[in-house]
């Protein structure tokens, strides 16, 4: 380059043009939460999620000194290109989704004239089949508690509502007692996207429920919670959290000495499995899942024919080993 025509830029522009920079991305995703938050009803989980996958791109961005709005295609290329060197299959596809979540929101802003990134395809990722337990397995689990103790029959009253009625591990901590309909055999659940659906509950979940309730009533419990059906035990009481949950499930999955990955969603899994097994109709199973896509339920069919497979592998006098 003709040292005469070189621009010197001084160090403060170039400081001062980066934070620009960053002001700009920064009020972007700013906007793009509140999008998520308003328009699409995202949990903070979902929104927590979107973000992070977002400030990949912005990384992206600030790597190639590019303005989202102005990426080109082939620049898009190289970004799902990047990821396949650092995260597995089932990771770039929920990336990739969420930026062409982000690209779909820059055009309704009219941010940009066309959404370029409908022409990135996702890697194909085979069919997960998600553990499953036996009826037998989260019996077993239930033997475990130890009912003599002050959270027991809570304990116990979360297998079966978990189980008996199918529910996300935040739609369980958020439970109302004011959405509760025993008698008439029932309960009101929010789901993702603050969507509500009616889910049967069984017998033994809502004698497990009021057994529970015998023992919450004897609680100091705060206001505020009041309402909220499962609470701690500890000092600060309140309504239970994810976390804890978490531990539970699998603290009680080792003391039956189950050998399986094991998480409140797996009990949601067995729900499902167990339905379709028992030949409930696949729509019915939809709709008490709270899916809005019926090809996130037919999951549970793969499920169904594997576990078909490997009985006739372990039982068809043709495959039996003698």
């Amino acid at each position: 380059m003709d040292e005469k025509n070189e621009k010197i830029v001084p160090n403060d522009a170039k400081a001062e043009n980066n934070d620009f920079f960053y002001k700009e991305l920064e009020a972007l995703r700013q906007r793009y939460s509140a999008y998520l938050r308003l328009e699409k009803s995202c949990s903070p989980n979902t929104l927590d999620a979107y973000l992070r996958d977002l400030e990949r791109l912005f990384v992206f961005c600030r790597e190639n000194n590019t303005e989202p709005q102005h990426l080109t295609l082939e620049q898009l290329h190289q970004y799902a290109a990047g990821l396949h060197d650092v995260v597995d299959s089932r990771s770039q596809a929920r990336i990739l989704s969420g930026m062409r979540s982000f690209f779909k929101f820059m055009l309704i802003e009219k941010m940009i004239p066309v959404d370029i990134s409908e022409f990135i395809i996702s890697p194909k990722i085979g069919v997960y089949l998600p553990t499953v337990l036996t009826v037998d397995e989260i019996d077993k689990m239930e033997n475990c508690i130890d009912l003599s103790k002050k959270e027991g029959q809570r304990n116990l009253a979360i297998i079966e509502v978990l189980y008996g009625c199918g529910l996300r591990v935040s739609e369980l901590c958020n439970l109302k007692i004011s959405d509760l309909y025993l008698d008439e055999g029932f309960i009101k659940v929010l789901g993702k996207g603050n969507k509500e659906r009616l889910v049967p509950i069984s017998q033994r979940a809502s004698d497990c429920l009021r057994y529970y309730f015998r023992d919450r009533n004897t609680w100091n419990i705060p206001p505020q919670y009041t309402d909220y059906v499962f609470i701690t035990v500890n000092r600060k009481i309140k309504n239970i959290g994810r976390i804890m949950v978490f531990h539970l499930i699998k603290e009680l999955a080792e003391k039956a000495d189950i050998h399986k990955e094991v998480s409140p969603h797996t009990l949601r899994h067995s729900f499902a499995t167990h339905l379709l097994a028992g030949g409930a109709n696949l729509r019915a199973i939809q709709a008490m899942l709270g899916h809005e896509s019926i090809e996130t339920t037919e999951i549970y069919t793969h499920i169904d024919k594997q576990r078909l497979r490997e009985e006739i592998l372990l039982h068809h006098p043709r495959n039996m080993k003698f």
